[in-house]
């Protein structure tokens, strides 16, 4: 490993040494810093340059190996994967900040796929559900209407409406996937509560998707909770692409 290369890593300080050294490599190899394809610094070569012992950096290649963003090979060679091709849902929240900013492209990634799950969560739901599940989407909604407009109430109860949506379409891939979006869209909560305000507010509209899922009308509760979850899409969307126009930072979204 040549000094340039060596001087790109910054020592650890303040923290559970594998977590940090996990966190600069992570960030390195998503970012390209480390290129897909290219062969790990030596475990030797990496104590130096991030000031750590040997042990620290085997528990970190061991979660990156883990998080399939290398390779260990014969021999104890570690390569870089393209996590494009071998990366799960759990690296999403880690690919959001991107340079002290939000990525547009993941929060828009997070938005339609929400839009694609809350859907087809809320249809199987209505197929699946007991009353027990309408009574608890019925209390969620009574909170919203209770909440008098506070967007950050209401945000936080529409997570709780849709994630019992998701426990009601008994999907397991939906409850993980689920999981991953909720971590990756609560890094930025703050920054969207404002532009989901419309969604957001639209207390009957839940009510309606609760309604469908108690009388176990598959078709409405799909179109209603997909026509609620795209009026949240479409108003991050045009926010996005104004930016993307002006090329401007705004409120830490790229």
């Amino acid at each position: 490993m040549t000094e340039q290369v060596a001087e790109a890593f910054t020592p650890v300080r303040r923290q559970a040494l594998s977590d940090a050294v996990f966190e600069q490599l992570r960030a390195r190899i998503v970012n390209g810093d480390l290129a897909a394809g290219a062969p790990l610094p030596a475990e030797r070569i990496l104590c130096e340059a991030l000031g750590v012992n040997r042990s620290s950096v085997r528990e970190a290649l061991r979660r990156l190996e883990q998080a399939r963003l290398i390779s260990v090979r014969h021999g104890g060679t570690s390569h870089i994967l393209d996590y494009r091709e071998s990366a799960g849902l759990d690296l999403l929240a880690a690919l959001l900040v991107n340079a002290g900013g939000f990525d547009a492209r993941v929060v828009r990634g997070v938005m339609e796929m929400r839009s694609a799950i809350a859907a087809d969560a809320a249809r199987l739901a209505a197929t699946r559900a007991d009353a027990t599940v309408a009574d608890r989407l019925d209390s969620v909604v009574h909170a919203m209407s209770e909440a008098g407009g506070d967007l950050v109430r209401l945000q936080s109860l529409a997570v709780s409406f849709w994630s019992a949506i998701i426990d009601a379409s008994d999907n397991i891939a939906y409850r993980l996937a689920y999981n991953s979006l909720r971590e990756t869209y609560d890094q930025c909560r703050a920054l969207l509560v404002e532009a989901l305000a419309g969604e957001l507010r639209d207390v009957p509209r839940y009510a309606a998707i609760a309604d469908g899922v108690r009388r176990g009308d598959a078709a409405a509760a799909e179109h209603l909770a997909r026509e609620l979850a795209r009026r949240g899409e479409e108003s991050i969307g045009r926010i996005l692409r104004r930016l993307d126009t002006a090329s401007t930072v705004d409120g830490g979204i790229r």
